[in-house]
């Protein structure tokens, strides 16, 4: 950790010419002490680090000074940078890592594209905290010692022990074989089987993890894709509810946005679009629904337009002109 560290100081100083022992702690998350230890450590090893005192002062690197690092071309640093501009650093607790790597992709670029690229990088944002309706997204907290040692013991293919919170069973302890770790929508999920059968937990149940020494029973090669698309297959051929639904074409993404899947999409003749939905159960489609008002209409089944119907009712009852 410390060599990674040392490198990124490096990095600062070349890309900001000078910064103070303060703002390097921040930028690297650690105390201002271990800065100057760190500072130290790379005059100790012939990196021409110096001192300007000051109001203006701080640790600067002598000019000309250059470390050895392979060379990106404009497109490829571009695409880093891209992709590490949205909320990529949440994902998997690699926050810290994220930042460094960008540092080390800005210093690989020719000395004339490096202000090119960060300022290009600049003009792309992705998956911003809320869409154009203000509704902020919704993402899992989960504690970092929880990430770590989760992810900890998925790459070094050991068993992992978790406190898990089943949704209506009360937490429990259960140890793991890990296979991969998957984020869909900001959400993260370890993929894993349990007594050779197959289990999917999301990782803001788990309440800890602890990495066991012992070896995970896992094929050494594993394709991912393919396991969260037949996982996925079978979650949505369970206990679930399969809707039919006429909805305005501009309360689309908001439907969608509360249901499991989309099955069939069609126009509808009078413009409308018509959906064919999986929800949760009849509890989760009633109330996706009814956030929509008249902007969506449940065709089928039955017992959802029904309930749906009851409940218009009551609530007009309720509010029925007192005289």
């Amino acid at each position: 950790m410390r060599a990674d560290r040392l490198v990124s100081l490096v990095l600062l100083l070349r890309r900001h010419d000078r910064l103070t022992a303060d703002t390097l702690a921040r930028e690297l998350r650690v105390s201002t002490r271990t800065v100057l230890r760190d500072i130290e450590a790379l005059s100790a090893a012939g990196v021409p680090v110096y001192a300007e005192r000051g109001r203006h002062g701080g640790f600067s690197l002598l000019p000309g000074f250059r470390t050895e690092l392979t060379g990106l071309n404009h497109d490829e640093a571009l695409a880093l940078l891209a992709a590490g501009s949205g909320r990529g650093e949440q994902a998997f607790g690699l926050g810290p890592a994220l930042a460094s790597a960008m540092r080390k992709v800005v210093d690989a670029l020719p000395e004339g594209h490096r202000n090119t690229a960060s300022d290009a990088a600049r003009r792309f944002l992705v998956e911003p905290e809320t869409d154009l309706l203000s509704r902020r997204a919704v993402t899992d907290d989960i504690p970092g010692p929880t990430m770590i040692e989760v992810r900890r013991a998925v790459l070094a293919g050991h068993k992992l022990r978790i406190h898990y919170a089943a949704t209506g069973h009360p937490p429990g302890w259960r140890t793991v074989d890990p296979i991969g770790l998957v984020t869909v929508r900001d959400r993260v999920y370890l993929l894993a089987t349990r007594s050779g059968a197959d289990r999917t937990y999301r990782l803001s149940r788990v309440l800890a993890a602890e990495e066991l020494p012992e070896a995970a029973e896992r094929p050494s090669r594993v394709d991912l894709d393919r396991i969260w698309r037949e996982r996925s297959a079978r979650f949505l051929g369970g206990d679930h509810i399969t809707v039919l639904v006429r909805v305005e074409p501009a309360r689309r993404e908001e439907l969608l946005d509360t249901a499991l899947a989309v099955r069939a999409e069609e126009p509808a003749p009078d413009g409308r679009l018509r959906l064919e939905l999986t929800f949760q159960d009849s509890r989760h489609a009633e109330w996706a629904l009814w956030q929509l008002g008249t902007d969506a209409e449940a065709l089928a089944p039955r017992s959802l337009r029904t309930s749906l119907r009851d409940r218009a009712a009551a609530l007009a009852a309720r509010y029925a002109d007192p005289s």
